[in-house]
């Protein structure tokens, strides 16, 4: 997340697709769809730091040995997807001129119930990813499958929000694609789980 000083296409990653939209009070017209809503905002702010942290979990997974390879193989998928769309969504951010931190911005926005707290659905606390880091082997298995499960189901939750509150087309698209991997995310890891 180098220091972006966007406002043009500048970076094909944070602004995958290029549209012009309603221009939003920013004025921000270029880059990523224009057109969003505190939804739209709110979603982005929130799911950065929580794609961030699956990306974290994944990369623990994959620096132990004696991890069954489909654990591997499911975390390397999750790091190689989730770490492009915090670039994405944090593309959109700063096009649109709003804050990473939704602590700086939520007064002016209506953003309906993002199913948010101060700990976000799913992510994992200090305590778990510590568990996580010093756990071995079957163990260190089983404990990812169980947490990146609630991880994503978290996600699942604040996507469903997202589309029924949100407003801008990439964001919307990136929602549905998040639903649905993470979905099928989710079965296989229960697939797993079920296996031991």
């Amino acid at each position: 997340m180098e220091g972006m000083d966007m406002g043009q296409e500048s970076s094909p990653a944070a602004a995958p697709t290029a549209r012009s939209g309603t221009a939003a009070s920013s004025g921000a017209s270029d880059g990523p769809s224009a057109e969003h809503n505190g939804a739209d905002v709110m979603f982005a702010q929130m799911m950065i730091p929580h794609h961030l942290q699956a990306v974290e979990m994944s990369g623990m997974i994959l620096a132990k040995d004696g991890i069954d390879p489909q654990v591997t193989g499911l975390a390397t998928t999750i790091r190689n997807a989730q770490g492009p769309e915090a670039e994405t969504m944090t593309g959109w951010l700063d096009a649109w001129g709003e804050p990473l931190d939704p602590e700086d911005g939520m007064e002016g926005h209506d953003v309906g119930d993002m199913g948010g707290s101060a700990t976000m659905n799913g992510m994992m606390s200090e305590d778990r990813m510590a568990e996580l880091a010093s756990a071995e082997g079957p163990d260190a298995s089983c404990l990812f499958l169980e947490s990146m499960t609630a991880h994503h189901e978290g996600a699942i939750g604040m996507a469903q929000n997202q589309i029924d509150d949100g407003r801008n087309p990439e964001a919307l698209e990136l929602t549905a694609t998040i639903v649905k991997t993470q979905q099928a995310e989710i079965d296989e890891m229960e697939q797993l789980l079920a296996a031991r």
